[in-house]
C-alpha cells in the first residue's frame, strides 16, 4: 500500500471501526442505537461477518456516514482537489445553503462552507447536532450568533468556537447583504 492510500482497502469493517472510534462511541453505544448486538458489530468491524445493505444503512445513520462513504477511496479518481464549480449546495434553515468541503472518508474533521442571504438564518430555533468541537469563521458579511443564552455579532474574519451540543443559531446581521461562513467540526457531525 502506498503512503497516499490509507487502509480503506482493508475493508468496510475497518472503516466502520475508525469512524466509531473517531466519534468516541463504544460498541455498546452503537449496539444500543442500532438494535444490533455488540458481538455481531465486532465481527462486522473485523470483516468476519458481512452486513446487509439495511444493516449498513443503520450503522451509517449512527456514524453519520453514507453507505457510499464506506467504499470511497481516499485519493479517488477525482483526486484530492475539490473544484468549487463542481460542488452542490444544500438548503437548510431559512435562506441558507451549505456545501461540504471534506470527503466522507475524513473521520476527524468536517468543513462546511455556508452562505446566508440577507436576513437568512439557520432557522428560527437554536439547534444542536452531535457533540463535536465547532468553529465558525465569518468569511464575508456580518452574522449574529447565539450560543446558549449568549449573543455575539461577528464581522469578516471573526470567529467563535463552541460545542455542537450547545444550542446555537446564526443569522445574517444586516438584512441587506449576504454573508459567507466556514464551519469546521471535529469529529464530523453531518
Amino acid at each position: 500500500m502506498s503512503p497516499e492510500q490509507p487502509d480503506l482497502a482493508a475493508g468496510v469493517g475497518a472503516r466502520l471501526r475508525r469512524r466509531r472510534r473517531a466519534l468516541h462511541l463504544t460498541l455498546s453505544d452503537v449496539a444500543d442505537r442500532t438494535g444490533l448486538t455488540e458481538g455481531y458489530l465486532s465481527q462486522v468491524e473485523r470483516d468476519q461477518a458481512n452486513a446487509s445493505v439495511r444493516t449498513l444503512q443503520r450503522l451509517c445513520e449512527v456514524l453519520k456516514l453514507t453507505v457510499g462513504d464506506l467504499f470511497e477511496q481516499s485519493g479517488s479518481a477525482a483526486g484530492p482537489v475539490l473544484r468549487f464549480r463542481d460542488t452542490h449546495g444544500m438548503s437548510f434553515g431559512e435562506g441558507a445553503t451549505k456545501i461540504k468541503l471534506t470527503p466522507g472518508s475524513f473521520d476527524h474533521l468536517e468543513v462546511l462552507l455556508g452562505h446566508f442571504t440577507p436576513a437568512g438564518s439557520t432557522g428560527v430555533e437554536p439547534y444542536t447536532h452531535g457533540s463535536s468541537e465547532e468553529l465558525l469563521l465569518v468569511l464575508s458579511g456580518e452574522v449574529e450568533v447565539w450560543v446558549r443564552d449568549q449573543h455575539h455579532r461577528l464581522s469578516a474574519l471573526d470567529s467563535i468556537h463552541y460545542h455542537s451540543s450547545d444550542p446555537h443559531r446564526i443569522v445574517e446581521a444586516t438584512g441587506e447583504q449576504g454573508a459567507q461562513v466556514l464551519w469546521a467540526m471535529a469529529p464530523p457531525t453531518y
